[in-house]
């Protein structure tokens, strides 16, 4: 029993005067006549919105998410190895599997927009900030900002991560800090922030979420290779959209019928390939027998252009120099 709920049963009912100088049935007042408890209605149980017994857990979903984060920026790990492990360990269905990766990595492309928001919103430098706390902010801030979550569970659901993997000190502070956050869109977020920003390349990093040198080197490849300056926001935009897996089936050994089953659709560039957004596709039979794999619509269409060259001299013996499953050292 709560202390509340202690000293609200302590009082005798009907103890003081009511407001006609006569205490109703059932009511519990104080010693100044003020109503404390209608013992008629319903009990109220104070505890469970005690700050002791708010929420104290995470969503698998959001755990994923933020387990792959703090690899990210605490071991210097790659998202998309340390991502489908995580998923196979919380155990996530398809669906949930693909709304946190999406959260994963929305947060990751976002992260220098975020940082900046969330910059006016903590009453102390970010970098002074615990880490975990930090990575849970960012979280909250692309539900906020980025996906179509629901402001009271993206704030609500993000405290309770934060109970759940660092304690209950910081979450006073991350609840405060993203209902700053909720207050603007991110529409008026980015105006508030570039207002002063005179220089081009220093607004566009921000607006767009990218390091000011890679801003200033993907110009100067457009000017390079003949471009209009102006193609830069697209550019920009582009290298910002989510990506999504493509598949490819070995011809003679494998079928993407497994994967179209789960949600794969056609490929729109490539015959017989199709693309994948549910998250790990290491939970498709087909991709761990090897007959399925993972691999960029741009090297299918070179592999498919290279196959249909003509050949001089006999087709015995073939050189492959490419990278195959795993990456290029």
């Amino acid at each position: 029993m709560s202390a509340q709920q202690g000293r609200g049963r302590g009082g005798n009912a009907g103890s003081g005067p009511g407001r006609g100088g006569q205490a109703r049935p059932g009511e519990r007042r104080n010693a100044k006549g003020r109503q404390r408890h209608r013992g008629a209605g319903p009990q109220r149980d104070f505890s469970r919105t005690a700050p002791s017994q708010r929420r104290r857990t995470g969503d698998p979903a959001r755990l994923v998410a933020f387990e792959t984060l703090q690899a990210v920026q605490t071991e210097d790990a790659y998202a998309n190895l340390v991502l489908p492990r995580a998923i196979r360990r919380h155990r996530l269905d398809q669906r949930d599997a693909a709304w946190a990766t999406e959260l994963t990595y929305g947060t990751l492309r976002e992260q220098g927009l975020y940082d900046a928001i969330l910059s006016r919103c903590v009453d102390r430098p970010l970098a002074r900030l615990d880490a975990k706390v930090l990575t849970v902010l960012r979280l909250g801030a692309h539900q906020l900002l980025g996906m179509r979550t629901a402001a009271h569970a993206a704030i609500n659901e993000t405290v309770g991560l934060t109970r759940a993997v660092v304690g209950a000190g910081p979450a006073g502070m991350v609840n405060a800090a993203l209902r700053r956050v909720s207050e603007r869109t991110r529409e008026q977020w980015l105006t508030e922030l570039t207002a002063d920003l005179t220089d081009e390349t220093r607004r566009l990093a921000l607006e767009r979420s990218h390091p000011v040198w890679i801003v200033r080197a993907l110009r100067q490849a457009l000017a390079a290779h003949g471009r209009v300056p102006t193609e830069i926001e697209q550019l920009l935009a582009a290298d910002n959209a989510a990506p999504v897996v493509h598949l490819v089936a070995l011809p003679g050994l494998g079928s993407l019928e497994e994967a179209e089953r789960s949600g794969a659709e056609a490929s729109t560039l490539v015959p017989g390939a199709a693309t994948y957004r549910h998250g790990d596709i290491g939970r498709l039979e087909t991709v761990r027998e090897g007959t399925v794999r993972a691999q960029d619509v741009g090297s299918q269409l070179v592999a498919r252009a290279l196959a249909a060259a003509p050949l001089e001299g006999e087709d015995g013996r073939w050189l492959d120099l490419c990278a195959g499953p795993g990456g290029k050292g």
